[in-house]
C-alpha cells in the first residue's frame, strides 16, 4: 500500500506491514468522555482506517478541564459530532459511523451483531450498559479493552494494564468484576486501571444526571493518560496479530 504523508513518522515507527493492519481495522469506541474522547483521537492518528464513535452527551462547560470535545464554542453539541469533526479533519479518507446514542440493553446486542469489529473499546462510566458491552463483546469473541476509574487520581505512573481480576483498591473495578462473575466472565478481560487510593470527600452523589449516581473530581491530564493507554492496547494488538 502507499502509505500518506501524514503517517510518514508512523510508517517510519512500524513499517508498511503493519500500517496496512491498522489501516484494515474496525475499531468500535462506546463512551466519548475524558477517556474516550481522547482514546479515539489516538486511535483515529494511528491511522486505523474505520472507525465507529458512539455517545449520546452533550457538551458541558464542567467537561472543559479534561475532555478533547469539550470547548467553549462546543457547549451544547453532541460530543459524538464534535469528535467526527476533528477525526475527519485528522483523517480525511477515514471510513467513519456516528452514533448519538446511549448503548444499553439489547441494543447493544444489536448494534455488536451489525458491525464487523476488529475491536472494541469501553469507555462507558455508568455499570450496567458497561456490564452488557463487555458481555456481548465476550460472547461474540471480539476483542476488548475496558477504562476503570481515572476520576479522583492524580499520579499518572501509577496507571496499569492488567487483568481485569487482578485488579484492587478501585471499586468500579470491584463492582464490574462481582457483576461479570455473575453473569459468568471470570477471566481474560484486559482493563487500564490504577490502584490510587481516592479521597472520599472527593466524590459526591446527584441524582438524575445522565443515569449516573455520583461526581467524582478530576484534573486535566489523568483520564488522557487512561485514554492513551487504551488507545495503546488496541493499536499494539492490532498490528501484531
Amino acid at each position: 500500500m502507499e502509505v500518506p504523508y501524514w503517517m510518514s513518522r508512523t510508517n517510519l515507527l512500524l513499517g508498511e506491514e503493519k500500517i496496512e493492519k491498522l489501516v484494515n481495522a474496525h475499531v468500535l469506541v462506546v463512551g466519548l468522555g475524558g477517556v474516550g474522547g481522547i482514546c479515539a483521537e489516538m486511535i483515529a492518528r494511528a491511522g486505523v482506517g474505520t472507525m465507529t464513535i458512539v455517545d449520546a452527551d452533550t457538551v458541558d462547560p464542567s467537561n472543559r478541564n479534561r475532555q478533547i470535545p469539550a470547548t467553549k464554542s462546543s457547549e451544547g453539541k453532541l460530543k459524538a459530532e464534535v469528535l467526527a469533526e476533528r477525526i475527519r479533519d485528522i483523517n480525511p479518507e477515514i471510513k467513519l459511523n456516528v452514533m448519538c446514542e446511549y448503548l444499553r440493553d439489547e441494543r447493544t446486542f444489536e448494534v455488536l451483531d451489525q458491525g464487523s469489529f476488529d475491536y472494541a473499546v469501553d469507555c462507558i462510566d455508568t455499570l450496567s450498559p458497561k456490564l452488557f458491552f463487555i458481555k456481548g463483546c465476550k460472547d461474540r469473541g471480539i476483542p476488548i479493552v475496558s477504562s476503570m476509574g481515572a476520576g479522583g487520581k492524580v499520579d499518572p505512573t501509577r496507571v496499569r494494564v492488567v487483568d481485569l481480576f487482578e485488579t484492587y483498591n478501585c471499586t468500579l473495578s470491584r463492582h464490574v468484576r462481582k457483576r461479570l462473575r455473575q453473569m459468568g466472565v471470570k477471566e481474560n478481560l484486559t482493563v487500564v486501571w490504577s490502584p490510587e487510593d481516592i479521597e472520599t470527600d472527593r466524590v459526591y452523589t446527584v441524582e438524575g444526571m445522565n443515569n449516573k449516581k455520583s461526581v467524582i473530581g478530576t484534573i486535566s491530564y489523568m483520564p488522557a493518560v487512561f485514554g492513551c493507554t487504551v488507545a495503546s492496547v488496541v493499536i499494539r494488538d492490532l498490528y501484531s496479530n
